[in-house]
């Protein structure tokens, strides 16, 4: 029997330990692996110390360049049976490589999260307006969903984003496909091992620092919602904690203030069990926050914004509290924090969350199944996605760049 081939081209080395995003990278790569898929990992990026070590789990590291047709030499060498793009730029700049050399291999494109979503809030916030659908049509939109329409399935993380796409930008729901965080089921094992309410104390926040949704929340956590809770707490420390933490980041540690910058967390489950609550008033953003899913696995309550929150929970009661005023969200923090049964309750909601929404066998044998499928009918499913052949004919943008070369040549 044929060994079936995956190749993940990622933007970066995944980095589990520095962003979700790594650690959503590392759950589809082991979702292959346990289907005992030859795996290929490719990037044109430089590891750090941070990257996962790849080869011990049986998957192929190459390293990749940009603009090189070396690239071509490679795929059809390794001809993969499915390609897996990490985010859209990644499809961008390999896509039409794949469709050229492997024509008959299934192209996917993991978005994370809606990139054109999360910078259309980033706007409004900086220019203080209200958010409306209507400022999602921008040119980040055009190449992000370009890149959706031309591969054979987009792995979508938010069920908000997949009614965006499928209701605004009327987008096939045949080329979407939901699929969440990939978890570990809570057990009763998982919970009698986490420490209890009175052995916990103070506040965190978790996120990397490259995001600037993070950084965005770091900077209203010191200057908006920690002069009100710290006088509601005043013994009680908030502690921030993220990878790559640039000098910005790192003049806001004001001990004094109880306000502590901790800087990158080697385990951020490990960390986030010991305090009481997790604290993210997010302002903008897209997609699924992993610091959320953390905060579960580990017993340890949350109170976030609507944003924060977004498309997490379904119709279960959140893990805590949300809100969006700032007084309000102090109050609710200082009630969470003091309250044990109230507590115990928010433990509870993540516990439901978790295994209700996240648990990866919900998820995973359907998604193999249907890739399987899609496989079987590839040639039928492209062709009632005919837009997406349009999108890769080279007529799209050689008639321009031959304009261009010819008025270029004219000058001369």
């Amino acid at each position: 029997m044929k060994e079936k081939r995956v190749l993940f081209i990622g933007l970066v080395w995944p980095e589990p330990t520095s962003s979700a995003a790594g650690f959503r990278m590392m759950q589809l790569i082991e979702t292959f692996l346990d289907r005992s898929y030859q795996i290929t990992f490719a990037s044109a990026a430089a590891k750090s110390p941070y990257s996962a070590a790849l080869k011990p789990l049986g998957v192929d590291e190459q390293s990749i360049v940009l603009n090189s047709d070396s690239f071509d030499g490679f795929i059809a060498e390794l001809q993969p049976d499915i390609v897996v793009f990490d985010r859209f730029m990644v499809e961008e700049q390999y896509g039409w490589r794949l469709a050229q050399q492997c024509p008959d291999a299934l192209r996917i494109l993991d978005t994370e999260d809606l990139h054109f979503l999360r910078q259309a809030r980033q706007t409004c916030i900086k220019n203080k307006d209200d958010f409306s659908f209507e400022e999602l049509f921008t040119d980040t939109a055009k190449r992000e969903i370009a890149s959706i329409l031309r591969c054979d399935l987009s792995l979508i993380i938010s069920e908000s984003e997949m009614k965006i796409l499928t209701e605004v930008f009327r987008i096939s729901p045949d080329i979407l496909y939901y699929l969440p965080f990939l978890e570990n089921e809570i057990t009763a094992t998982d919970i009698n091992a986490w420490k209890p309410f009175e052995e916990r104390k103070d506040l965190l926040f978790i996120g990397n620092f490259i995001h600037e949704p993070n950084w965005h929340t770091v900077q209203y956590l010191k200057t908006t919602i920690w002069p009100i809770l710290r006088k509601m707490l005043p013994k009680v420390e908030l502690h921030i904690y993220g990878a790559y933490p640039t000098q910005k980041v790192l003049q806001l540690h004001n001990p004094r203030e109880n306000f502590h910058i901790k800087g990158r967390a080697d385990s951020a489950k490990l960390t986030m069990s010991n305090y009481r609550l997790l604290v993210a008033p997010i302002q903008f953003g897209a997609g699924v926050k992993g610091k959320f899913i953390d905060a579960m696995q580990t017993g340890t309550p949350s109170i976030t914004t609507s944003i924060g929150a977004e498309a997490m929970r379904g119709n279960l009661a959140w893990n805590g509290f949300i809100e969006d005023e700032p007084e309000t969200f102090c109050q609710k923090t200082v009630e969470l924090y003091n309250d044990e049964i109230a507590w115990k309750t928010a433990q509870t909601n993540g516990i439901r969350i978790i295994n209700e929404r996240y648990e990866k066998r919900k998820y995973q044998a359907d998604f193999m199944t249907n890739l399987s499928l899609l496989k079987v009918q590839l040639d039928k499913h492209r062709q009632q996605n005919f837009i997406s052949q349009i999108l890769l004919h080279h007529t799209v943008q050689s008639t321009k760049y031959m304009s261009l070369w010819i008025a270029e040549k004219n000058k001369q």
